[in-house]
């Protein structure tokens, strides 16, 4: 994980900045004291930065190469524009600030605001296109959340991964912390947009779901929940779609991929806290953290639940 702060009052300064952090980018403001405030968490595959412009600023941007989601704070951002699209924001407002492969250009008016990039690539780990073309990737295709509980609810996702997930460097250094962060995200912002995702499986989906599929699944799950796996790994080492590997789990376990997973690990830290000698400095968080578990509180909540006990009881012994 990357942490970096920037602050300037020089435009020229905040343009060379942003031209970096984002793409290619020219701005312009008559604002005198055009003050900048820029603080940034990051991972390989998604960043979370909060954004305070005390200023009115104009921009024109180049495609960012990653999908751009925007939070507004305060302030307003107006007269937002890509291909087809013409929108202002307004405070409590969650949106697709632009697709990955298109420029765009705006106003910020005086706003505090965050700003959430992701790899398009995590979409396709955590489900299928529509179409039948083997290339072919999931898409957003609307900018505005498909209703306003769905886009409050992407926008706690994105404030959890930053309060709980990257402000905590132990855990946001581990792989399975970070894996699982960017699935939540990607499937929290299909959850929130419309998008060519298939969510319905098909009558050949269907027909894959055998018992005999899940239980490979399941093997390829227990043998690899060390390992930051995604739901389409699990797919492709099953010979399956993501649809077929979904329903099969729904049908015969009534649960999910991701779920299933989630029970391995904290079967596979609970066996590490029994083992465990509480003397030897060895503590629940680092244990929960190496499992893929970033909030001891929901680790230790799931854990009773699955044990009847706490994590901390169960390493004192």
């Amino acid at each position: 994980m990357d942490s970096l702060t920037f602050e300037s009052d020089d435009l020229g300064e905040t343009e060379e900045f942003l031209s970096h952090a984002y793409a290619r980018m020219r701005i312009g403001s008559t604002t005198p004291a055009a003050s900048t405030r820029v603080h940034r968490e990051s991972t390989s595959s998604f960043s979370v930065d909060e954004i305070d412009l005390n200023f009115e600023m104009s921009y024109s941007v180049n495609p960012l190469g990653r999908i751009c989601l925007c939070v507004v704070h305060e302030g307003t951002v107006q007269d937002h524009v890509f291909r087809g699209v013409r929108d202002s924001f307004v405070p409590g407002d969650t949106v697709l600030f632009a697709p990955d492969d298109l420029p765009y250009a705006g106003r910020i008016c005086n706003a505090r605001y965050n700003i959430t990039m992701l790899d398009p690539g995590l979409l396709d780990q955590v489900a299928a296109p529509s179409g039948a073309r083997p290339a072919e990737r999931v898409r957003l295709t609307g900018h505005r959340p498909r209703s306003r509980a769905a886009g409050d609810r992407l926008r706690t996702t994105i404030f959890y991964l930053r309060d709980h997930v990257l402000a905590a460097p132990d855990g946001a250094a581990e792989p399975l912390i970070v894996a699982a962060a960017g699935q939540l995200l990607a499937a929290n912002v299909l959850a929130a947009f419309p998008s060519t995702a298939r969510t319905d499986p098909t009558a050949r989906d269907r027909g894959d779901a055998r018992p005999d599929t899940l239980r490979r699944a399941v093997a390829y799950i227990d043998d690899h929940a060390d390992q930051p796996i995604t739901v389409a790994d699990m797919a492709a080492a099953v010979h399956v779609t993501i649809r077929t590997l979904q329903y099969a789990f729904r049908r015969h376990l009534d649960t999910t991929p991701m779920a299933y997973l989630r029970r391995v690990r904290l079967a596979h830290a609970h066996r590490e806290l029994l083992a465990a000698d509480p003397h030897s400095g060895v503590t629940v968080a680092a244990v929960a953290a190496r499992w893929g578990f970033a909030h001891p509180g929901r680790f230790a909540s799931l854990y009773r639940d699955a044990h009847g006990t706490s994590p901390a009881d169960t390493l004192r012994g």
